[in-house]
C-alpha cells in the first residue's frame, strides 16, 4: 500500500441485496458523503465457480461451502434467470478504507447486526439455516448483503482477485503493476508459454498486470512453487467469460 490517501478495500453487492432492489441503499451508505471514500473501479460480474472458490478458499472444506459458492454466483436467488446471477464489484478508496466500510457494514451475522447495530447494511439480511440430505443441521448461511474485506491484507488479496489492473485508473492503482513481456497459456490447468488447442491466453505481451501475478505466473510455467495459487491466478482471468469456460 502506497500511503493512508491510497488504502483500498473491496466491497461485493450480493445477489440478495440486487435481489431485494437495496442496490441504492447500499451505495448511498457507502457514498462520498458518509465515508470520505472514493470509487477506484466498480464492474458488474457473474461469478463463476472458480472465482467463487478463490474468494471463499478459507471455507474450503466445511460443510457449508457449496451452499456458500451457490449464494455468490446468484443460483440460489436467481436458479432459473441466469442473465440475474451477477454480483457488483466495487474498490473504494482513501483514509481508513478498510475500516470506515466494516463499520457501516456491522457484524457478519445479520441478527447480531440488528441486536448491536440497528441501521447497519447487514442489519436488513437474513441467516438461512441449512440441512444435509437427512435432514439434519450443519451450519447456517449469511444472506449479509455485502462483502467487505477484513484487513489491508486481505484487501489487496481480494482487490487482485475480483480486478485487473486496466479495470482502475492508473492513478488510482494501490498495488505495483508490470506489462508483460511473455505469452502464458492455460489448459486442463497447467500453464504453458505457447499455445495448444483448446487453451485459453491469461496474459500476452503488452498487458498490464499485478507484478504479483507475474511473479508467480513466471514461478508456476517453469514448475516452481508459489505462494499465489494458479486458481487465484487464473480466476480473475476467466471473469465474465462464457460458462463452459468458467
Amino acid at each position: 500500500m502506497l500511503n493512508n490517501e491510497l488504502e483500498q478495500t473491496l466491497v461485493l453487492i450480493k445477489p440478495d441485496a440486487l435481489k431485494n432492489s437495496l442496490t441504492g441503499y447500499v451505495l448511498s451508505q457507502l457514498s462520498e458523503v458518509h465515508t470520505g471514500l472514493r470509487f477506484a473501479g466498480t464492474k458488474v460480474i457473474q461469478v463463476n465457480r472458480m472465482l467463487a472458490e478463490e474468494h471463499y478458499a478459507e471455507h474450503r472444506g466445511k460443510a457449508f461451502f457449496p451452499a456458500l459458492l451457490e449464494y455468490i454466483m446468484g443460483k440460489i436467488h436467481y436458479p432459473s434467470e441466469p442473465h440475474k446471477q451477477r454480483v457488483i464489484a466495487i474498490v473504494y478508496q482513501g483514509p481508513d478504507a478498510v475500516k470506515k466500510v466494516r463499520e457501516l457494514c456491522g457484524p457478519t451475522n445479520p441478527h447480531i447486526a440488528r441486536e448491536q447495530k440497528p441501521g447497519c447494511i447487514r442489519s436488513l439480511g437474513t441467516v438461512v439455516s441449512l440441512k444435509n440430505e437427512r435432514g439434519e443441521p450443519i451450519g447456517d448461511r449469511m444472506d449479509n448483503l455485502i462483502h467487505a474485506s477484513a484487513t489491508p491484507e486481505e484487501a489487496e488479496r481480494e482487490i487482485k482477485l475480483w480486478f485487473k489492473p486496466n479495470d482502475i485508473p492508473p492513478f488510482m492503482r494501490a498495488f505495483a503493476t508490470e506489462e508483460s513481456q511473455e505469452m502464458f497459456y492455460l489448459k486442463d490447468q497447467k500453464l504453458s508459454r505457447r499455445h495448444q488447442t483448446g487453451s485459453i491466453c491469461i496474459l500476452a505481451p503488452g498487458d498490464i498486470a499485478w507484478q504479483s501475478d507475474l511473479q508467480a505466473l513466471r514461478l508456476l510455467v517453469e514448475g516452481s512453487a508459489s505462494q499465489v495459487p494458479l486458481g487465484t491466478l487464473v480466476a480473475k482471468y476467466l471473469t465474465n467469460e462464457t460458462p463452459e469456460r468458467g
